[in-house]
This record gives structure tokens, sequence and C-alpha cells, in this order.
């Protein structure tokens, strides 16, 4: 196995999350990966925050603290000040397995077109509620018709620079999918990890959530900032969209058939009540 030098700078961005962020905190130190620094961005919090913040910075390289910019400006500043060759982006609501890390840079050690490494991912309520989910990775052409990996991936410091960073116009969401199209643009692939190695916290009010809500407009924005990369791309691009229009208007009809049935069952009870009265 070739030997690992590059130092990892995990980046935690952090607003309003006193419940969970030491969670996240306490995942990044317990990687066993031997050179790696944690910087936290406090994306301005409110005071319990900023309380728990100060009582972890022990455990930290860096806590920043600025004003309220939203996550691309939270990520962007981290990485911004990161000393390391590989970044980590990770969310102060979910937490990483120990061996993420070192697994992650062993990838990238291994193949010289990873632009990205991910894994699988419990997305969880509680302990027993949740599900198993395996992105599927992939080039540009994969990530213009989806987010293929997971927004808490590694990549490299150099290449996060030559994408230009996250875009902190996207304040609603799907930043991290925008910005996994440019990093692909001139080429190379996310790996994935077949092991689940990332858990993901599946709250009421997270911001995927809120993106879901200005969904249409989010895709719109991708699409027009990408035009280029759409056209070069056309033929893949409308069979993606046909496919999913066509998909919808399956689920449609199979929903208008349950409501019919149920509307039927509903005028026909009455009648067979009586039915069964007379007949008795």
């Amino acid at each position: 196995m070739p030997k690992i030098k590059e130092k990892i700078s995990i980046v935690i961005p952090c607003y309003n999350d006193p419940i969970y962020v030491t969670r996240a905190v306490d995942s990044a130190v317990a990687q066993d990966y031997v050179d790696l620094e944690i910087i936290v961005v406090d994306d301005g919090s409110n005071s319990e925050t900023k309380a728990i913040l100060r009582g972890l910075e022990p455990k930290m390289s860096k806590l920043i603290t600025q004003e309220n910019k939203g996550p691309s400006a939270a990520r962007n500043t981290g990485i911004a000040l990161a000393n390391g060759e590989f970044i980590l982006v990770h969310d102060s609501d979910d937490y990483f397995e120990p061996a993420f890390c070192t697994k992650a840079v062993e990838v990238f050690s291994r193949k010289n077109d990873v632009k990205a490494v991910t894994c699988y991912a419990r997305w969880f309520q509680s302990d027993r509620q949740y599900r198993i989910f395996k992105p599927p990775g992939g080039d540009l052409k994969d990530f213009l018709i989806q987010n293929a990996t997971l927004s808490n991936s590694m990549f490299r410091k150099k290449d996060w620079e030559e994408a230009g960073g996250y875009d902190e116009k996207m304040i609603n969401g799907f930043e991290d999918w925008e910005f996994f199209i440019r990093l692909h643009a001139n080429g190379g692939k996310t790996y994935v990890i077949p092991e689940v190695l990332f858990h993901y916290r599946m709250r009421k009010d997270s911001l995927s959530k809120k993106a879901n809500s200005k969904k249409y407009d989010l895709l719109k924005y991708i699409y027009q900032k990408h035009e280029r990369l759409y056209k070069s791309h056309y033929s893949q691009f409308v069979n993606h969209l046909l496919g999913r229009i066509e998909q919808e208007e399956r689920e449609k009809l199979k929903n208008a058939d349950k409501i019919e049935f149920k509307l039927g069952n509903r005028v026909l009870q009455p009648l067979r009540f009586i039915k069964r009265i007379i007949h008795k």
C-alpha cells in the first residue's frame, strides 16, 4: 500500500446547532488518520451555540467566527484557511466512522482520475428509523443529471481552487451539487467506498428539505449557469428529463386510480349497507 503523507483538513461549518455539533467535532477527532486538522466555522450562530463552540475549541485546530453568510461562504472561508492537501467538508449535525479519512486517501493514492471520494451513508431519524443510501458516483455526465455523491465528500484543495469554490449566491440549497458539476467539468470521477462510513441526520428543519421547496428555481439556476455543459450532453439530458416526466405521469395515474377506487368505495358503502338490511 502506498505511504500516505498528505494532510487532511476537516472543515465543519456551524450555524445555530448547539445540540449536534459536539458529535460532529468528536467524529472528526476520532478519525484514525494521523495528519489532520479540524477547522470549525461559526457562521453567525446564536449565543448558545457560541458557548458550546468555545467549550469545544481545545479539540479544534482553528475556530473561525464570521457573520451569517450561508453554507457556501462558510465552507469557502474554512477551506481557504486550510493547510491540508485534502478537504473533507463535514456538516455540524452529521458524523463519520473513524476509518473514513484513511480509506478515502487510499483511494486517491491508487487512482489518478479521482476528483472526490464518498461512501455509503446511513440516513437516520433515530436508531430504529433509518435507511442506507448508496450514492452512484461517476463523472460529469452523471453529475449533470443528479448530485451523484454526498455533500460531505473528500476532494483536493487545489481542485476546489480550480473549480472556483462553492457558489456563495446559492443560499437556499443545491450548492454542493452545483460545486461538484464544476469539480468534474474538466474530467475525473467520484469514487464510492462500498461501506457505511457516514451518518446523515434527517432533520425536519434541514436545508435539504428547504431546498426541495425551491427545487425548480434551483434547477433553473443550475441549468442556465451550466448551459454549455448541458448542451454538450444534450441527448442524455433530454432523455433524462423525458424519463422523469414519464415516471411522474405514471405516478399521477396510479394515485388517481387509488383515489377513484376509494371514492367509489365510499359512494357504494351506504348502498351496500341498505342492501344488507333489506335482505335480512
